[in-house]
């Protein structure tokens, strides 16, 4: 019971109020009502009321530490966890299915993804190890299995193949499945192998044999248990690799066989970016927002995600997603739930892009057998592309249960080792007959369901990775200044390098100002365009400059940073200053210069360098006392004047990519246009302009 009396049931029914008149402050819609009755019914039958207050507690946990988070997955597809603040997304708003989450039937408990910012996905960890105690709760296991290349390379050794041999055939095998034939002596041969070598032969064989057969146990990324005993007594347990941690020797197939309650407690790198984003809009522009508050349905983040200009953001950044973004055109969030979904191998695959696109570009028609259909395939436009679909196909078209059509999506899975979906074949063909549709249609439609759970995407995963679509995409649209910090600062994540950011936010008008001693932090900062100190606040967040932080020299660690930043005061006079104060050894400084941080103290990279050189060696952990502050410097000796050599600007490009990877001087193509255009190659030239 807590605290006011209330036990499991009634407290997740009272939370859950609380959290429908927040979500919805106008009055909680009937249609959002009902659902809510409806699951809260169905979750109080199966007792797993104690599960999503568990869930609720690391939510608030987080939100309480201000780390961002998001239920995802299936449990999306709940209006219980919505307005928990598990989720973010309204089911209601994407119609999705409950039954795909919790269902009477299934006899399995729910499982509820939440992805937590990457770095401070810790602290949630270390919350649950201090609330349950190491007895009570565990990471899970999971099942490493062969596949081609692994199967190989273990294999291969074993048979005696060479390195050589072995790495000739890794791209031979590379995606090797159960439904390939096996490697062809075409390009056996080509390779300059004997396709009837008996070794060969027979470690090929095995290597197809060996497919998906256990190969060692691993750590779950983040599946916990959390149990009211002890997990001894319920569960086989180990010490983890990381001191004080445990692990259940089980994997997610045999905690679900059981029935025991798993939370997966994931890092999304996003979710970092995501939270540095709102904080520096925060900070400068005074507006707080959250994943749930951020302005819907702007116009101006279609017209971007249109051109294709989603560097950074979200699931859309590949170089395919940037190519598909032009022609499926997102208009609207649904769109972007379809465009998660349809960039995927098993879509491309099944052949179900090019029919969507016609369809949406009205270059095909679209028919639909019947209303009932219509109403499951209309919003994809008679292209079955999530597994909720094919669940509803079975409901409306064959007579399933909610939970018969679960069973049918679990038997479609390809990840079972042994399929079940020809039990299905019968009940579905005959229901669709009995219900008015022609046996070739029911025929066609099954084979259509069967091929597709090599494919299927659950539609409410998709809507969970939409809502992050959008919300980077609005960043990067309306604040890209502040969007270009945050993914600096959240590094390593995503498919780009800072050098890529940089010109990309260049791109969208962001000023970009150097690391330096006097104005850089750890981490990228914003100040503003007209006030060059760093310090400066500037309360419009449209009016930013980017200045790049410390992390990006390469060679200098977070704490050497810290301790310059600590001890700068008003500002460093010169690097002997920052030496004293700082207490940073020489190694440290030699970075700062190569990197051209010194430009404030009138210094280029060459004569700080200089200047660097003529300290001691070592580390000078703080400032000599002023009695001995004279004799030092005598000791020391005054240094004679030099007249140093100007490097060239190519030079310092060069210099800046060996330090920083990167360069806000010039590009290095830049200095082939003369060449080129002298060559008479005017486009290149052109390009390299």
């Amino acid at each position: 019971l807590t605290a006011a009396g209330r036990g499991p049931q009634e407290e997740l029914a009272h939370l859950t109020r609380i959290g429908a008149a927040a979500r919805y402050p106008g009055g909680v819609p009937g249609a959002v009502q009902a659902t809510l009755d409806h699951e809260l019914a169905l979750i109080g039958q199966l007792g797993y009321a104690p599960y999503f207050l568990t869930v609720h507690d690391l939510v608030r946990f987080a939100r309480a530490r201000g780390i961002l988070c998001q239920g995802r997955g299936s449990a999306a597809n709940s209006a219980v966890c919505y307005c928990l603040g598990i989720t973010a997304v309204d089911p209601a708003r994407v119609d999705l299915l409950f039954e795909r989450f919790v269902s009477a039937e299934r006899d399995e408990p729910p499982d509820i993804d939440v992805d937590f910012e990457h770095e401070r996905r810790e602290e949630v960890i270390q919350y649950i190890y201090a609330k349950y105690g190491r007895d009570r709760a565990g990471l899970a296991a999971t099942v490493i299995r062969y596949r081609g290349r692994s199967a190989l390379r273990d294999i291969g050794k074993a048979m005696g193949l060479g390195e050589d041999t072995l790495s000739a055939l890794s791209g031979l095998v590379r995606g090797w499945g159960r439904s390939r034939d096996g490697v062809e002596d075409a390009d056996l041969r080509e390779l300059g192998l004997d396709p009837k070598a008996r070794r060969l032969r027979q470690t090929l064989e095995l290597v197809r044999a060996a497919h998906g057969f256990p190969r060692h146990l691993s750590q779950h990324v983040g599946g916990f248990v959390m149990t009211r005993g002890r997990l001894d007594e319920l569960v086989p347990i180990a010490n983890a690799a990381m001191a004080e941690r445990t692990v259940i020797e089980w994997d997610k197939d045999d905690l679900d066989a059981l029935g025991i309650l798993k939370v997966d407690v994931l890092g999304l790198g996003m979710l970092t970016c995501l939270r540095k984003g709102f904080e520096l809009l925060a900070r400068h522009g005074g507006q707080r927002y959250d994943l749930a508050t951020v302005p819907a349905e702007d116009a101006a983040v279609y017209d971007m995600l249109c051109r294709g200009d989603s560097l950074g953001v979200f699931q859309v950044e590949s170089r395919a997603q940037m190519s598909m973004l032009p022609r499926l055109k997102p208009r609207s969030f649904y769109d972007l739930v379809i465009e998660v979904a349809i960039v995927r191998p098993g879509p491309i695959q099944g052949d179900m892009v090019h029919p969507y696109l016609r369809r949406r570009n009205g270059e095909e028609k679209v028919d639909y057998p019947s209303e009932a259909l219509e109403a499951v395939l209309g919003k994809t436009l008679g292209v079955p592309l999530f597994q909720e679909q094919a669940m509803k196909i079975a409901i409306v078209a064959a007579g399933f249960t909610p939970s018969e059509a679960d069973r049918l999506r679990r038997a479609m899975a390809t990840f079972r080792h042994s399929g079940t979906i020809h039990e299905f074949r019968d009940k579905m063909i005959e229901g669709m007959i009995a219900r008015g549709y022609d046996r070739d249609f029911a025929t066609r439609c099954f084979r259509q369901i069967e091929g597709f759970g090599s494919y299927g995407f659950p539609e409410s995963h998709a809507a969970s990775f939409a809502l992050l679509v959008y919300v980077s995409a609005w960043l990067k649209c309306h604040h890209p200044a502040v969007f270009a910090a945050a993914l600096l600062n959240s590094q390593p994540m995503g498919f780009y390098a800072p050098a890529q950011i940089i010109r990309d936010a260049r791109a969208h008008g962001v000023e970009l100002r150097a690391v330096d001693v006097n104005e850089s932090d750890w981490d990228c900062t914003l100040e503003s365009v007209r006030a060059e100190p760093a310090r400066a606040e500037p309360r419009d967040p449209d009016a930013l400059a980017l200045r790049l932080g410390l992390r990006q020299v390469k060679g200098l660690g977070a704490a050497e940073a810290r301790a310059l930043v600590a001890a700068r005061g008003k500002g460093y006079a010169d690097p002997r200053a920052l030496w004293r104060r700082a207490g940073l050894g020489t190694k440290a400084l030699e970075a700062l210069a190569r990197a051209d941080a010194f430009r404030s103290l009138g210094l280029d990279r060459r004569a700080a360098l200089w200047a660097v050189k003529g300290l001691p060696a070592g580390t000078k952990s703080a400032a000599p006392l002023p009695l001995f502050a004279a004799a030092r410097a005598e000791e020391l000796g005054a240094e004679p004047a030099v007249q140093l050599p100007e490097l060239r600007l190519s030079e310092h490009v060069v210099d800046d990519y060996a330090s920083l990877r990167f360069s806000l001087k010039a590009h290095p193509v830049s200095f082939l246009r003369a060449g080129l255009a002298a060559e008479g190659r005017v486009e290149a030239a052109r390009l390299a302009g």
